[in-house]
């Protein structure tokens, strides 16, 4: 009788244990996602092809981006599948500040105007002004409505073929980015719309493992506080989802030094301690001032402000060590608070550390001279090293923001002679630093930067600038055009190994490839082909025309306008084109937020009258969202 018991409790036994296993694997198979998390990406704010004799270093490898054929778009009536288990904002701290930094108090200084004082337009010209308004708004609302239809409460519209991309967090990027676009445009029922959206959003965390803190801050927390500035606090809502996202983003700072993650893992952050990475973008670390200094504004909470409050200070005590003093290189490392990278330049990757300094002053009511002090003093190394006029067919009187690198012990500093279309924000920096500090001499620099823009624009076979670019650097002051020495530097700056017949001289080598590579006439090469849909170029234009009052940036805007029209309009909204030297472009199928954050907001506002977003009552962020500034009795 006990051998058969015995075998009765091994097949029991056995049974158990085979159940088990069923039963566990299946549910842990249940707590899945239904699909692989997407991944992250290096967002189109970065250049994407950097110059050979420049090469710009490499940030944190990411992970690539989710296929868009492997997911269609999320019916507008659907909320977006679930994605995982959610987590709250951190609630403790591995590394608590001790003891917090207070927003400067006292009553805002004066602070010199920026906008030029309008006089009464002419009927003619107001019609015209209108007609161009009107058509700019009827391009947003073509693509706005686009993005409703085909890619709605999701980050990002496939504007050729339909469907969304997850490129920043998941929540929905395009539409909280857009939702003062919205308001700007009178287009209230699609406000609320997305006001409803809004409501909806949980950002306790993402849909990506890897967060970009920086791209997260600029679009997500300045979209919802300009949103609310921009709407005079009428929909508290705005300020309950911008408090929500910095204090999700809050946890990205909780580290020894306290500089921020700024590719965060943020499911891993309240179990994890976590430090700053040794290999940084500096426009990741430098542009979060004005959006988290507004909300501590708003909020009245100084911790916010507190957390970018220590990475200025940083980069204060650090200006005159680099090794081109007054200048910030684009990599540190925040894990030391340190800054021994040798490329400096204010286009991608660094642009908006230099944008946010006078801004930052303005936002703070001029009561810090911190802020001045660190833009003034980049601005000798900026006019000797970074601006250069370029030799043009048309000699004309434009300069071009480029890039350097310092070999050595700072003995030789090597220029790349670069032009990148995100540079093109140079010159309404310059203008408002002129405007605000005085510093009137500055002026012309600003409108030489702006002029060198539109150059750049109304000569390529489109009417569109391109991404990257070189240019032939002048001689001397007199800077006439030179053929021939144009084309030898064609020559030289060609990327080109086949095809090239052999035998030729430099001159001949250099209109060989001028005419087999579409090259126009002032540049010299043309490393990144593409327009993305970006809005530096117009938002120096608009700057420079609010302080001018100068109709004719009116016009180079238009042309601006119908070019981009013209070659990146979609049946479903507008897309990225490949070839801004070719005929008949192709679209890459992309559409960045931006486009209806700032693009179309720029052109809408620099026909719009003068009073809408007055320069002198609000101060934008780097992605366009308006803020609030406080005004000197």
């Amino acid at each position: 009788m006990f051998l058969p018991r015995r075998r009765l409790t091994v097949i029991a036994l056995a049974i158990c244990i085979a159940f088990s296993l069923w039963y566990f694997n299946n549910i842990q198979y249940s707590l899945r996602p239904l699909a692989p998390l997407p991944s992250s990406q290096d967002s189109l704010k970065q250049p994407q092809s950097p110059s050979d004799d420049f090469p710009a270093p490499k940030p944190p490898p990411q992970t690539p981006i989710q296929d868009p054929g492997a997911s269609g778009p999320v019916p507008p009536s659907q909320p977006a599948p679930p994605t995982g288990p959610k987590i709250k904002a951190q609630e403790s701290e591995h590394y608590p500040v001790q003891s917090i930094i207070p927003l400067p108090g006292g009553t805002p200084a004066k602070i010199s105007k920026i906008q030029h004082v309008f006089s009464i337009e002419t009927s003619d010209d107001r019609v015209e002004r209108e007609e161009r308004l009107a058509a700019v708004k009827k391009s947003f609302i073509h693509s706005w409505q686009g993005y409703k239809k085909h890619a709605w409460k999701q980050d990002e519209l496939l504007p050729v073929k339909g469907g969304y991309l997850t490129t920043f967090g998941g929540w929905g990027a395009t539409l909280v980015d857009s939702l003062d676009s919205l308001w700007l445009m009178g287009l209230k029922d699609d406000f609320e719309d997305a006001i409803k959206a809004v409501e909806e959003m949980d950002f306790s965390s993402p849909n990506m493992e890897d967060l970009n803190v920086f791209e997260t801050t600029i679009r997500y927390l300045g979209g919802f506080l300009g949103a609310y500035d921009l709407s005079n606090g009428q929909y508290p809502i705005l300020l309950n989802k911008a408090k929500e996202v910095g204090e999700f983003l809050y946890g990205a700072f909780d580290t020894p030094n306290r500089m921020p993650v700024t590719r965060w893992k943020w499911d891993s952050a309240p179990e994890t301690k976590q430090e700053a990475h040794p290999n940084t973008l500096i426009a990741e670390v430098g542009s979060l001032t004005l959006e988290f200094t507004r909300l501590a504004q708003l909020t009245d909470d100084p911790k916010f402000y507190d957390a970018v409050q220590h990475i200025t200070n940083v980069l204060d005590e650090q200006q005159k060590l680099t090794v081109l003093p007054g200048l910030w290189p684009i990599i540190m490392d925040a894990q030391r608070g340190q800054f021994d990278d040798v490329g400096f330049t204010l286009g991608g990757m660094a642009d908006s550390t230099y944008e946010y300094l006078p801004k930052q002053h303005m936002l703070l009511g001029g009561l810090t001279k911190q802020y001045r002090k660190m833009y003034e003093a980049t601005l000798a190394p900026i006019m000797k090293h970074i601006f250069f006029r370029p030799m043009t067919p048309d000699d004309a009187d434009i300069l071009v923001s480029s890039g350097v690198r310092v070999n050595g012990n700072a003995e030789t500093i090597v220029p790349d002679f670069e032009g990148q279309h995100l540079g093109c924000f140079t010159g309404g920096m310059i203008g408002i630093g002129a405007k605000i500090f005085d510093r009137s001499e500055d002026l012309k620099t600003a409108r030489r930067l702006v002029d060198g823009c539109i150059w750049a624009y109304n000569h390529t076979q489109t009417g569109i600038m391109p991404e990257i670019f070189n240019m032939v650097p002048c001689q001397d002051e007199r800077c006439r055009w030179d053929e021939d020495r144009w084309l030898k530097f064609v020559g030289i700056k060609t990327r080109r190994i086949e095809g090239i017949p052999e035998g030729l001289s430099d001159v001949e080598k250099g209109r060989w490839v001028a005419s087999a590579d579409r090259i126009p006439p002032g540049f010299s090469a043309i490393k990144d082909r593409r327009y993305i849909l970006r809005p530096e170029a117009i938002e120096s234009i608009f700057i420079f025309y609010r302080m001018t009052g100068e109709k004719k940036y009116q016009d180079a805007a238009w042309r601006m306008f119908t070019a981009i029209e013209n070659y990146t309009r979609t049946d479903i909204a507008n897309s990225a084109i490949d070839d801004v030297t070719a005929e008949t472009p192709g679209k890459a199928d992309r559409m960045e937020s931006f486009w209806l954050a700032e693009t179309l907001k720029y052109f809408y506002a620099i026909f719009a009258d003068p009073e809408v977003l007055d320069l002198d009552t609000y101060v934008l962020n780097t992605e366009a969202h308006p803020f609030k500034r406080p005004i000197a009795p």
